[in-house]
């Protein structure tokens, strides 16, 4: 699989609901931008697994993991989709490197061999240095490249970051958005990544949907939603002054 995303997503919740339409191209990282409340986690939690349908469709590369008509709905363990959120979310009682072959061993890794895969990921991504620590003993960037690792040792179809470096400080955030950039240029599949950061999307994506009240309100890549925002919120969220 090659990580084409084609989603329908419509979760009703009385007061608040959510009915979008989601397309990753394979290949392809897409930022999925709105405001607090706007549905970007609930679009997230849907397409995972973890949250089910009310109506439409997930699926990836043409296959459906779940289809609200013809009732079926996949096991989200059982999906080619790795999720990273917004606490790296890290097994405490294991060593970085055997939170990363834990990763390795769910493909079928034999613990030697994933342990010395683990060790080699973790150079690849310059955290060779911090395999044998805890993740309590890891600074809150340095954890989330550990988490974004792990996600991808299990060389999944397609990844969802939701929110990566909203609980990053500020002075740390140019640097770990070097680092995931880095990590997705070798990735196989494809990435959506949910920001309400303009910063993120420039960072890492090629494409932009805005969604705002649980509706997509424009997609496109930066360049043309800022040179024509179809409404305030685009105007808004594109031109805010964002952390850095």
């Amino acid at each position: 699989m090659n990580g084409a995303l084609q989603a329908r997503l419509r979760i009703d919740r009385g007061a608040f609901v959510l009915d979008v339409s989601l397309d990753v191209p394979a290949g392809r990282v897409v930022a999925l931008m709105g405001r607090n409340g706007a549905g970007k986690s609930t679009a997230v939690s849907a397409i995972a697994g973890l949250l089910p349908l009310d109506g439409g469709r997930v699926a990836v590369d043409g296959v459906a993991f779940e289809d609200v008509g013809a009732r079926l709905s996949v096991q989200p363990e059982r999906r080619p989709i790795g999720v990273v959120q917004q606490q790296a979310a890290l097994f405490p009682h294991l060593s970085v490197r055997d939170n990363v072959a834990f990763g390795l061993r769910t493909r079928g890794l034999r613990r030697r061999a994933a342990r010395q895969e683990a060790d080699r990921l973790l150079a690849e991504a310059g955290l060779d240095g911090f395999a044998g620590r805890r993740p309590s003993a890891l600074s809150g960037g340095q954890a989330a490249r550990v988490a974004l690792v792990r996600t991808l040792a299990r060389e999944p179809a397609l990844v969802l970051l939701d929110e990566p470096l909203a609980a990053i400080d500020a002075e740390l955030r140019p640097a770990l958005r070097a680092a995931i950039r880095e990590r997705l240029a070798t990735f196989a599949g494809s990435a959506l990544l949910v920001t309400h950061d303009v910063r993120d999307a420039e960072a890492l994506a090629e494409e932009v949907v805005v969604i705002d009240a649980g509706r997509v309100v424009q997609r496109g890549t930066l360049a043309a939603l800022r040179s024509a925002p179809a409404a305030p919120i685009v105007a808004t969220l594109l031109d805010a002054a964002a952390p850095a």
